[in-house]
């Protein structure tokens, strides 16, 4: 299948490895011009060396509005015009629900929601110009099946479900589509993370809990970045223009709810 893609300008947030990482390096293959940004510089060189020439890398705090519009700026000086926006964050601190402060709430609703909203405020108006854009947000299947260990990333990522819906809503009439990519457990730092605080609760090694995260989903294992990178590619695709305000579950079958 012929995406349509070649020449188009995408921006991936926090894309210097995992999800992110995966979804640049195949809007890549697929003839788009891609910008990544990250925290951390030395990674973001590394990553932008295996994306190509015409890959492009910043330094954003994606929860600092200044940075956001910076980077927005940035890359439509370098690459033109953004067609592709696909919105992606490292997930909040996990814990019990007593144990999380209203610091780790707040920063959790910049870094988490309120990006997004900045950031499609920001690249919206020139896709409406165009007549034609592609917005995904890689959210959590959390959104749909709330975790007792992450309540912040469960919140917000149902949130932003609902901001999704109002998204497309919104921008249907201008050629625009908006949808949500729900991963289940992906193997990523996060997901290593998530192991190690298993093994301390069950006396396991960290080894054995990460086993037991992919024997928990029907499908038997955890999902390769590249899988969850898949989903967002057809969602950015010429092909698929009449899906929009869908939040679509990657999760080999994890989710146990009809909603």
């Amino acid at each position: 299948m012929d995406f349509g893609l070649q020449g188009k300008v995408a921006m991936v947030a926090a894309a210097s490895k995992g999800i992110g990482f995966a979804i640049a390096q195949l809007l890549t293959q697929e003839g788009c011009r891609v910008s990544i940004c990250g925290r951390n510089e030395e990674t973001l060189e590394q990553a932008t060396s295996q994306l190509g020439d015409e890959a492009r890398s910043y330094v954003v705090d994606v929860s600092d509005a200044e940075d956001l519009a910076w980077w927005v700026e940035q890359t439509q000086q370098d690459l033109g015009p953004v067609d592709i926006l696909v919105t992606n964050t490292g997930g909040p601190p996990a814990g019990p629900l007593d144990a999380i402060s209203d610091e780790q709430w707040q920063s959790g609703f910049d870094s988490t929601l309120m990006n997004i909203v900045r950031l499609v405020r920001a690249v919206s108006p020139g896709m409406q110009d165009a007549g034609w854009g592609r917005i995904v947000h890689i959210t959590s299947y959390v959104a749909k099946e709330p975790s007792r260990i992450l309540p912040i990333s469960s919140t917000l990522r149902s949130g932003l479900m609902a901001l999704t819906r109002l998204q497309a809503l919104e921008l249907a009439p201008h050629g625009i589509t908006v949808n949500g990519v729900l991963p289940g457990s992906t193997l990523t730092d996060r997901q290593r993370h998530l192991a190690d605080i298993r093994a301390e609760r069950e006396g396991i090694s960290p080894e054995e809990a990460l086993a037991k995260q992919g024997a928990d989903v029907p499908i038997g294992r955890l999902a390769a970045p590249e899988e969850i990178a898949a989903a967002v590619a057809f969602l950015c695709s010429k092909p698929a223009s009449y899906v929009t305000g869908t939040s679509l579950l990657v999760d080999g079958g994890l989710t146990r709810g009809l909603g």
